[in-house]
C-alpha cells in the first residue's frame, strides 16, 4: 500500500482519496477506521455499579441465558448491549468471534490446541478453557497462519 500527502491552500479541510483496482477487505477497513468518530466505549455492571471496562482488561464476552458477560481480571459484568453490538465496538485486532455466543480477547489466551477433532480448545489468562465452534474453526486458523 502506498500513501502520498499533498499541501494545497485551495483545501479548507482534509480529503481523503483512496485509488484502487477493486474494493477488497482492506479498502473496507480503512474506510471503516476512518470513518470511526470516537473510540466506542463498553461499559458493565457489577454489584450495583457501572464501570467503564477498558478493551485490554477483557479476556473473554459471552452470552448466557439470554444475557451478556464480560470477564476481566476483576471480576464478571453484565453487559447491557447484544453480542454483536459489543463486536461492532471492540477493537478487530485484538478481539475474535469464537462461537455465536462466545468472544473472546486474542491478547489474553495462553493457548490454541489443536488435538481436538473439528474444533480447537482455547485457554485463557484467567484459567478458563473454552471451545472455537466448528463454524469458526477456519477463521481461526487464518489469524493464525495456518
Amino acid at each position: 500500500m502506498q500513501f502520498e500527502i499533498k499541501i494545497d491552500s485551495a483545501y479548507t479541510e482534509p480529503k481523503i482519496l483512496i485509488l484502487t483496482d477493486s474494493v477488497t477487505e482492506e479498502v473496507n477497513g480503512i474506510v471503516k477506521k476512518l470513518s470511526e468518530d470516537i473510540p466506542k466505549i463498553i461499559s458493565g455492571s457489577r454489584e450495583e455499579k457501572v464501570e467503564v471496562l477498558e478493551q485490554a482488561e477483557i479476556i473473554r464476552i459471552y452470552a448466557s441465558s439470554g444475557k451478556v458477560f464480560a470477564v476481566t481480571k476483576k471480576g464478571e459484568y453484565t453487559l447491557r448491549l447484544r453480542l454483536y453490538e459489543i463486536e461492532e465496538r471492540l477493537n478487530s485486532q485484538s478481539f475474535v468471534r469464537i462461537s455465536n455466543s462466545e468472544i473472546v480477547n486474542l491478547k489474553q489466551v495462553e493457548s490454541f490446541d489443536l488435538s481436538f477433532t473439528g474444533t480447537i480448545c482455547v485457554k485463557l489468562s484467567d484459567g478458563t478453557t473454552t471451545y472455537v465452534s466448528r463454524r469458526y474453526v477456519s477463521k481461526i486458523k487464518k489469524i493464525l497462519g495456518m
